[in-house]
């Protein structure tokens, strides 16, 4: 039986975004064609909102041109059918503010900022870059934290304090804390997407927005049911979802590098006609594929007759 149901959270952006890969051409060229048509059955699937540029959209090798004819491709695929958010963060507040107006100017409904990577600054210089980053527009603004990657963690009195400026509104939560998680989200009216696939379940059960998926690419329908039943407070059901995509949450997540798993997870569905990365990233390869078919099959993702799941 579902329990009682709690107020929903607040989502500016959506409930369920995927962190979209960037499609290229097996020559390695940037194909916006096929991202319109990868960001338009993402919608189809569940989605009410998109993240472009981001690290599974292999942003540190794409230029500021391409990152711009990339965004306007997705905006112009799905028009106001979902948020459209722009990874704009670097280990650079200028090239940063730089990014971030140039995604306002192309019309984005928000801004990714991620830490800045390999520099670790400490946490007053960490405050410092975000606040300049939300100044640099009026676009509402989803920090990303996420240690694993960038070498340093926001700290919460870190948090707490940028969540005083108007336009920073949310967060990618990749921290892999659910305690300093819950603190944040206890201190301030700061919306929470979980930026593992791995505790979508958890940080949804407490208290989170919605998720910032990687998985998602080919697991949106559930990923919507998931949240749907959190919302309903029937965590039984959202149980028996978390339960039935660990394969592929393995799969995309842990056999090998996110973004090379999830364009071959893509080609396998059908859904991209290649799984072309940029170096330093390569390909999966045949082994890999074969593997990830497998978690895919027992997930219930591939296509084909119903499975007993």
């Amino acid at each position: 039986m579902p329990t009682a149901t709690a107020p929903r959270p607040p989502r500016p952006f959506g409930a369920v975004l995927t962190a979209m890969v960037t499609p290229f051409t097996t020559d390695g060229a940037l194909d916006t064609a096929a991202a319109a048509a990868l960001a338009d059955r993402l919608v189809a699937e569940g989605h009410d909102g998109l993240v472009v540029s981001g690290t599974t959209g292999e942003s540190p090798t794409t230029s500021d041109e391409e990152k711009d004819r990339l965004l306007r491709a997705v905006l112009e695929a799905v028009g106001d059918r979902a948020s459209v958010v722009a990874g704009v963060g670097t280990n650079d507040t200028a090239h940063t503010c730089e990014l971030a107006r140039a995604a306002e100017k192309a019309g984005a409904a928000g801004l990714l900022v991620v830490t800045p990577y390999y520099s670790k600054p400490p946490q007053p210089a960490l405050l410092h870059h975000f606040r300049t980053a939300a100044d640099a527009t009026g676009l509402p603004v989803m920090l990303y934290d996420i240690p694993g990657r960038s070498g340093v963690a926001i700290d919460t009195e870190t948090l707490v304090r940028v969540a005083e400026h108007d336009r920073v509104v949310a967060v990618k939560d990749a921290k892999g804390d659910l305690t300093a998680t819950s603190w944040v989200m206890a201190r301030t009216e700061l919306a929470y997407y979980s930026g593992e696939d791995a505790l979508n379940l958890a940080l949804l059960a407490h208290g989170a927005s919605g998720v910032v998926s990687v998985v998602g690419h080919v697991a949106g329908r559930q990923y919507r049911q998931l949240v749907d039943a959190v919302d309903a407070g029937d965590l039984g059901t959202a149980r028996a979802v978390h339960t039935r995509l660990l394969p592929a949450v393995r799969a995309i997540m842990n056999r090998t590098q996110g973004v090379v798993a999830a364009k071959a997870a893509l080609q396998l569905t059908g859904a991209l006609a290649t799984r072309t990365t940029r170096p330093p990233l390569l390909e999966a390869t045949p082994e890999e594929v074969a593997l990830l078919r497998t978690d895919l099959d027992a997930a219930a993702l591939l296509p084909g007759p119903p499975q007993d799941t």
